[in-house]
């Protein structure tokens, strides 16, 4: 299937020519013509499979320029993501100027938004919650004529205490007004707001083929009890990436880092909720021109900040949140491009590991050594041994099927004698396989 199949308009197609697009994700196949036909819809799929292009398109396919009024609003949990969306929407302004499209964020010049709203209201609204609501309350932008209302990643939106913000823009709408809801996951909480405004809406759930590209390479370093800081500039150095993104849970360890290897000399900008939205523009921008070669960030830019050409995601810490590994990791392995993810972690966090496993996600064992990553030991290396150790003759499994019917006393002591005399006899010729490969390598070497 190609995008020309949903027969949309001619600047339409002509501007996603101009963006190369040309044939829809599963989700934009999938769900287009649903948004077309003006049901509410409830999209359940994870980031990066092409949400964003799946309700914007609709929207400037029932965009009319004539008529001077709001016909749709967007909101988006964080000033990148919403950003990120006001740049996708602003390609297809550049192919038909007649569109209005404005972006409404916090940290920006409010009183400038509300004069430019006096003399025109835009045809398309994005921003944050906050700020759009703000400008509802104050009469300054007038939402009641919009037919589309796009609820960006409402799990997030829910997350970050935005839902009230939302639910107040929602009751400015007329009952005719499309809902739409695009979320990663569909948390319990956010079943009263879907109940409240969305009527008899499709319920569609697009689920990953894989869970994490097959472009990215995950491995494991374990720190051995050693300092963080530490492993993260030996890695920094036995790297030396094209871009990489280190992501931390918390912004007190984001500001260590940042301060750690920045001493050190490295080019580290940090991105977190305390870092003011001026500073953020100032920041992702320089990030853009290339100013940075590492990025440490909490969370919240693994779901709102969209940088190009991140070679490598380094986990300081596995998320408590597991499904943020994987928003993480997304990071990476963009547009078909090669990436790594590396993660940090030290014994507690194996049973984390296990549920990121579960997932579908394979990690390599790795380690730094002499300034270079190279392969390391499995984790599970130690139960592995001890269930080969514990393979036993045929003989001796007799005597142990024998042992546990009722016998002479002594008897069970001496199948037990014999097992362990066993295991020692294999790990006997185990060292002596060792020790002879040691000594014909060394032969060759002379």
């Amino acid at each position: 299937m190609k995008f020309t199949d949903f027969n949309f308009k001619d600047y339409i197609n002509q501007t996603l020519e101009n963006i190369k697009f040309e044939k829809p994700t599963e989700v934009q196949q999938k769900l287009i013509p649903i948004v077309l036909s003006g049901r509410d819809l409830v999209g359940e799929s994870k980031t990066g499979s092409g949400k964003t292009h799946t309700f914007l398109l609709p929207i400037f396919q029932n965009i009319n320029p004539e008529l001077d009024e709001v016909q749709a609003v967007i909101t988006a949990p964080s000033r990148e993501l919403a950003t990120q969306i006001y740049k996708a929407a602003q390609e297809f302004v550049k192919v038909n100027d007649k569109i209005r499209v404005s972006n409404f964020v916090g940290g920006t010049d409010k009183a400038r938004q509300i004069k430019k709203l006096e003399a025109a209201q835009p045809h398309i609204v994005i921003g944050t919650p906050g700020r759009i609501h703000d400008l509802v309350k104050s009469n300054a932008l007038v939402v009641h004529t919009a037919r589309t209302f796009v609820v960006d990643e409402a799990d997030m939106t829910l997350d970050m205490g935005f839902l009230a913000d939302v639910d107040q823009i929602a009751s400015s709408f007329g009952k005719r007004v499309q809902m739409l809801v695009f979320s990663a996951t569909i948390p319990q909480k956010l079943q009263p707001f879907l109940k409240k405004y969305l009527h008899n809406p499709v319920m569609e759930k697009i689920a990953n083929k894989t869970v994490i590209s097959d472009t990215i390479e995950n491995w494991l370093v374990s720190t051995k009890g050693s300092s963080h800081n530490q492993l993260l500039l030996q890695l920094t150095k036995a790297l030396n990436p094209y871009m990489a993104m280190i992501f931390a849970n918390t912004k007190g360890r984001v500001d260590d880092i940042h301060h750690f290897l920045t001493s050190n000399g490295l080019k580290v900008a940090k991105i977190h909720g305390d870092v003011p939205p001026r500073e953020r523009k100032r920041i992702m921008n320089s990030i853009k021109n290339l100013d940075y070669q590492y990025v440490v960030a909490t969370d919240i830019a693994a779901r709102g900040i969209d940088i190009e050409g991140v070679s490598h995601i380094i986990n300081d810490e596995i998320p408590k949140d597991l499904t943020f590994f994987v928003h993480r990791v997304g990071r990476s392995g963009r547009n078909g491009l090669r990436g790594t993810a590396i993660t940090l972690y030290s014994p507690s966090d194996d049973s984390s590991i296990r549920e990121i496993e579960k997932m579908g996600v394979t990690f390599q064992p790795k380690a730094v050594k002499d300034g270079e990553i190279v392969d390391s030991y499995d984790r599970d290396r130690r139960e592995k041994r001890t269930k080969k150790q514990d393979e036993i003759s045929l003989a001796t499994r007799g005597a142990l099927a024998k042992g546990k019917k009722k016998v002479k006393p002594g008897y069970k002591r001496a199948i037990k004698w014999q097992i362990e005399e066993e295991n020692k006899k294999n790990r006997r010729a185990e060292r002596n396989k060792n020790a002879r490969k040691t000594r014909d390598s060394r032969k060759q070497s002379f």
